[in-house]
């Protein structure tokens, strides 16, 4: 977890939001990891699984607006509105394919404790669109930065589901890694503005982690049920 990397090591507030992202980003929960594993004898997700993942995604993500839109217009940095303005388009492409696969894999799972699930992830929902409305420069940048980085994994997943339903996965257009810590780079510089682009990334990579949690003690309960 990210509490092994000290918020400043000398280096630059890029390098430190890569370095935040590997660890504690979506790959390295073992729900998602589980899901993507190519590994012999890696059970496959099923198609209930992929079905939760989707609908709670679709709860967190599948508003307009979103968190980049909400940093978009919060920054005042020149630096990041080239980077905003394609993230912003690229990831309203993402949420109309995020509700494609959602509606495509059908409804969540009957689970118990589901209307607790939903006010958890209600919760988790609005805590990312006050993040992403903070007044503190480099907050919300630093969540929409967090998430553009971290979408690489969760895409691998609503992918997996879109292929099991038979859809046709859709290109990605959210800018690159090495687009998205070259804006870090260059709004970067300042102690507080780093400090505060490094605490908006953990807050957002928490929340993806805490559905993650949510994911799999769901998944947990359903096998238990069936077994």
């Amino acid at each position: 977890m990210s509490e092994a990397i000290p918020l400043h090591k000398g280096g630059h507030v890029s390098h430190i939001l890569d370095a935040l992202a590997r660890a504690d980003g979506s790959a390295g929960h073992g729900y998602v990891a589980q899901a993507g594993s190519r590994e012999p004898g890696a059970r496959p997700q099923s198609i209930a699984d992929l079905a939760d993942a989707a609908y709670y995604l679709c709860m967190l993500h599948g508003r307009h607006p979103g968190v980049i839109d909400h940093a978009a217009t919060r920054s005042a940095d020149n630096g990041a509105r080239a980077w905003l303005v394609q993230a912003a388009d690229a990831f309203a492409r993402e949420r109309a394919y995020l509700a494609q696969v959602t509606v495509a894999v059908g409804p969540a799972p009957s689970t118990a404790g589901q209307a607790d699930c939903e006010t958890a992830v209600g919760q988790q929902r609005h805590a990312l669109d006050m993040l992403a409305q903070s007044d503190r420069r480099g907050c919300a940048m630093g969540a929409a930065l967090a998430l553009a980085l971290d979408w690489q994994s969760v895409r691998r997943l609503l992918d997996m589901a879109a292929l099991r339903v038979g859809l046709e996965p859709q290109p990605c257009t959210l800018p690159d890694r090495e687009e998205t810590l070259g804006v870090a780079a260059s709004i970067g510089g300042d102690d507080g503005i780093d400090r505060a682009i490094l605490f908006g990334a953990r807050q957002l990579l928490s929340q993806h982690r805490g559905l993650w949690d949510l994911m799999q003690a769901r998944a947990g309960l359903r096998a238990r049920e069936q077994g």
